[in-house]
This record gives C-alpha cells, sequence and structure tokens, in this order.
C-alpha cells in the first residue's frame, strides 16, 4: 500500500520502529564483523530477520509496518553509515549517558567515546535508508513506514577539538547533516515512499540538566538548541507534500533504561506547535511523560499517537487500561485525531529491551486491539 495517505485515512495502531532481533542476526553480524560471513551471507540472513519482522507485525494486524530496523546497529546508525566524514565509532557513540532502569535491571553510565566526532566535510556513500525501504516495500501490502533520525541529533557527532577544522561551528555540521538527510527523503520519495517518521529523542533530554549542560557546552541555550534542531526538521521536511511525516519523542530507550524524565510543557511551543510533522508519536506509558493536560495546547491539525504500551518490562497491559487512558486522553484533543501505538522500539540498539519475543507479540496485539476497540 504506497499510494497517497493522508491523517484521515491512516489506521489508528502504529508502531514505532524496531522490534527485538532474533539471535542468530546478533551472532551474524559478529561473523560479519570478524570476516566470517561473507556480505552475500549476512544480507541473507538480514533479509530473513526482515521478513520475520513483517510477519510478526502483518499477524498481530498492524496495518502500518517496519522492517524492525534489522540492519541497523541503532536507530541512528544508517546516517553516518551511509556517509563519509563521520570518522571511527562504535555502539558507544549512539549510547553514552547516565542511563536509569528499575531496580530489577539497575542503572548504567556509558561513557562518551573520546575520539567520537566528524573529522571531514561529509559526502555520500550510499542511500541505505531507501535500500531498507525498497526491500520493506516489496514484501508488504501494509503502509510500509521507514524512520529517519532528526538532523540535530547528530550533535553528539561534533567535537570542537576534533571537528573543528572541518566545521568550525556545530551549526555548520548539523546543517550538512540535514541536506543530507533531505537528500534520503528526497530518494526515499522517489521511490515510492509516503509514511516517514522522524526520530527526536534528544528533544526531551533538556528536561535534565546535565544534557542541557552538553548543548550549552556546544554553543547553544537548550532552548534555543531545540529551536534550531526543529528549524532543520521542517527545513528537511519542506515540499514533500505527498509525504505523511511523524516525529517520535521519548526520554530515552536502551536496554530497557530511560535517560530522563518529566512532561512536555517545555516542549510544546518549540515543537509540538511548530513542527512541520502531522503526527505527533508521544511517549506515554508511565507518570515519566507527565500528563495529557498539554494536549489542549497541540494544533488541532496534527495526530497524537499515545505511546501506552511499553516496550521496557513485560506485562501487557490490559485493552481495558488502555481504552480508559485513551479516552482520558481524549479529553484534551479531539478522539478520532488520537492513535495507539508502542511508547517506543523494541530494539532501538542491537542490545534490545528486556522482554522476550512472545511479549513484543502480545504488545503489538494489544495495540491493534484496543485500537479496534476505541475506534471500530
Amino acid at each position: 500500500m504506497t499510494g497517497n495517505i493522508t491523517p484521515t485515512t491512516m489506521p489508528h495502531a502504529d508502531v514505532v520502529g524496531s522490534l527485538l532481533r532474533p539471535a542468530d542476526l546478533i551472532a551474524a553480524q559478529e561473523l560479519h564483523a570478524l570476516g566470517h560471513l561473507t556480505s552475500t551471507e549476512f544480507k541473507s540472513i538480514e533479509d530473513q530477520a526482515v521478513n520475520h519482522a513483517i510477519a510478526v507485525q502483518e499477524s498481530a494486524g498492524l496495518k502500518i509496518v517496519t522492517d524492525g530496523e534489522m540492519r541497523r546497529l541503532s536507530f541512528q546508525s544508517q546516517v553516518p553509515a551511509s556517509l563519509e566524514g563521520f570518522g571511527e565509532y562504535d555502539l558507544d557513540a549512539f549510547l553514552w549517558g547516565d542511563w536509569y532502569g528499575n531496580d530489577h535491571i539497575g542503572n548504567k553510565n556509558v561513557s562518551r567515546p573520546s575520539k567520537l566526532g566528524v573529522i571531514s566535510k561529509l559526502r555520500r556513500k550510499a542511500y541505505l535508508a531507501t535500500e531498507e525501504f525498497l526491500y520493506l516495500r516489496e514484501h508488504t501490502s501494509e503502509i510500509p513506514k521507514i524512520t529517519i533520525p532528526s538532523p540535530s541529533l547528530f550533535a553528539n557527532f561534533w567535537s570542537t577539538a576534533i571537528s573543528s577544522a572541518s566545521y568550525p561551528k556545530v551549526e555548520h555540521f548539523l546543517s550538512d547533516v540535514a541536506d543530507m538527510i533531505r537528500a534520503d527523503i528526497q530518494s526515499l520519495r522517489s521511490n515510492g515512499a509516503t509514511y516517514i517518521q522522524f526520530d527526536a529523542p534528544h528533544y526531551p533530554l533538556i528536561l535534565d540538566p546535565t544534557w542541557a549542560d552538553f548543548y550549552e557546552s556546544i554553543g547553544w541555550s537548550a532552548t534555543s538548541w531545540v529551536e534550531f534542531g526543529v528549524e532543520l526538521d521542517n527545513a528537511v521536511m519542506q515540499g514533500f507534500d505527498d509525504v505523511l511525516f511523524a516525529i517520535h519523542l521519548c526520554r530515552g530507550n536502551q536496554g530497557s533504561r530511560w535517560l530522563t524524565q518529566g512532561g512536555y510543557e517545555r516542549l510544546l511551543a518549540p515543537v509540538l506547535q511548530r513542527t512541520k510533522a502531522s503526527r505527533l508519536m508521544l511517549e506515554y506509558d508511565d507518570h515519566r511523560s507527565g500528563t495529557f493536560d498539554v494536549l489542549k495546547e497541540v494544533p488541532k491539525d496534527k495526530t497524537v499517537v499515545l505511546g501506552l504500551v511499553t516496550t521496557k518490562e513485560p506485562g501487557t497491559e490490559a485493552i481495558v487500561e488502555l481504552t480508559s487512558r485513551i479516552k482520558e486522553a481524549s479529553q484534551h484533543f479531539p478522539i478520532e485525531q488520537l492513535a495507539l501505538s508502542p511508547q517506543c522500539g523494541f530494539g532501538t540498539s542491537v542490545i534490545g529491551n528486556s522482554l522476550s519475543l512472545s511479549d513484543q507479540i502480545e504488545k503489538l496485539q494489544a495495540v491493534v486491539q484496543t485500537a479496534e476497540a476505541v475506534w471500530a
């Protein structure tokens, strides 16, 4: 289903992006990195993992499907992997920070890699997101959804010591990243993509003084930083009127841990009211995300996708409970412009969250069954 879609024709059950990687794919990634699998052999295993991800979503009844991000090290890794200039990096480039978990999972600190930083002007190597999309499109009859990271997320890859020779200021670098991502969008649209999601978990980080300090250390106040980021997002989306854009906000999601907490009030004016994305995918699975009150001020030309089903721990939410929370949200925003999804991906990186494949299936089914109960 790759024809024109509109906010009013979209299903009320959605999915954020990533799914848990199967064990054989993770093993194959390690073998391929060691040179024990050819690229052809490895791609065959990746394809099988994508096929399974599609089947899992379709069997749950979803009418919107992704490839589960099976080919990605992290939800954001396809951008640096497709461009020259990012320098050497590993998984920690996408994971550093102070992560918080429940009593069972515990907390975890990952230091920012000392050599992390863009080292030269960016140049295109490949259109990896397009390759992902083409395979997905050919293997599903449902709406194929592709995810792309927000350009300003890559401030993480700019360093005064390492990057200044190529990009004297972080905004110069991010403007180039935005241009490259806009080219990705153009390629995707030319190949039939009609539903594209921007992943922007960095915006809620301004709720945490530690992260606000990080952005201020590279020359921006936290609020100015978010405003600039949304300007870049909007510039990338500009002109693609036949593409439906979503933006996903969460508070960190790695190994069942999170980075920060707080409601959406500080993000209302700079993000929720200014983004050109018509579909707002908002984490709302527990108290860390605040209340629904802020939805009163969200523009009424948006769709709010409530991320009520947690991907961080097992235990499937009851349909009656989810229905009740949707009705609570509808006191602040029109119910026909609400939708439902998991709160984030199940495997934002290859690490994945601490739940089983069966848990994942049950949660996707709960999303679909609840949407059918509410919006039938």
